[in-house]
């Protein structure tokens, strides 16, 4: 039997797809688990330069799974079961943000929740017109998790992020792509062409330096000017003692695409 979690790799792409169509992805604890496996294992893998997350069916995933909360509720174990699901969602996001690997989210219907916050926290994102982000946690009474009381402000400012948790407000995709929430809408039949195209793209890259401008970005928002300047030289002085701005500069120079190494 297929598990919750199905990995698949195309050269150095790593796809990993979350497969419970039936709940639109959302995520239990078991799940949540395979999950987290599955992205731990694509960052620590020196042969993946990339990774593609996306959910089965018409959907991205529709958060934590509220059939499993509700059982959680019956049993008296809801905050025994929030604090594991939480403590594994945000593994799965900080995984995300500290790999130096891009990792691209296709997004064929809705985020939702802690869906919407694992798709915020990569680093491209891509979706079907019929797709919908949806902060979801003021309808259920629940506290925003999995970094989403990050990434709105700083993706939307303060006051938009404030109308959007407080209303749990459903943004559709063309709005969101608007806002930046979104790098590119394509038609339905294109998504999964055009994700693994993307995917392969950033694969291709300088997979150093996309580490180093991840964790620039991260600490764009807590870092002084002063202290971003100085992160940014150090960061400048170790690409160029690394192997891939040597070999950009000379693609340059000789009129040619450069093949970076893998890192």
């Amino acid at each position: 039997m297929e598990g919750p979690v199905r990995r698949t790799r195309s050269d150095a792409v790593a796809e990993i797809r979350i497969v419970r169509p039936e709940r639109l992805n959302a995520l239990d604890l078991p799940s949540m688990q395979a999950l987290r496996a599955a992205v731990q294992d694509a960052a620590r893998d020196p042969s993946v330069r990339a990774i593609l997350l996306t959910g089965e069916g018409r959907a991205f995933c529709a958060g934590g799974d509220v059939a499993a909360m509700d059982e959680g509720r019956r049993k008296g174990l809801l905050p025994e079961l929030f604090r594991d699901l939480t403590g594994e969602q945000e593994t799965v996001v900080r995984t995300i943000l500290s790999t130096p690997k891009p990792v691209v989210a296709a997004l064929p219907g809705v985020a939702a929740g802690g869906g919407l916050a694992l798709a915020l926290a990569c680093d491209w994102r891509i979706a079907a017109p019929t797709a919908v982000l949806v902060p979801a946690f003021g309808s259920l009474g629940a506290v925003p998790d999995g970094g989403l009381t990050y990434f709105l402000p700083h993706y939307l400012g303060l006051g938009l992020a404030q109308e959007l948790l407080f209303t749990s407000s459903r943004i559709p995709a063309d709005r969101a792509r608007e806002l930046g929430l979104l790098h590119e809408v394509v038609p339905a039949e294109e998504l999964e062409r055009r994700s693994a195209e993307r995917a392969k793209e950033l694969a291709e890259g300088p997979t150093r330096a996309y580490g180093w401008v991840k964790r620039l970005l991260v600490s764009a928002f807590s870092s002084s000017v002063e202290r971003q300047l100085a992160l940014e030289r150090e960061y400048a002085f170790e690409a160029a003692a690394g192997p891939e701005l040597p070999e950009g500069i000379l693609a340059f120079q000789e009129k040619r695409k450069p093949v970076f190494p893998p890192p």
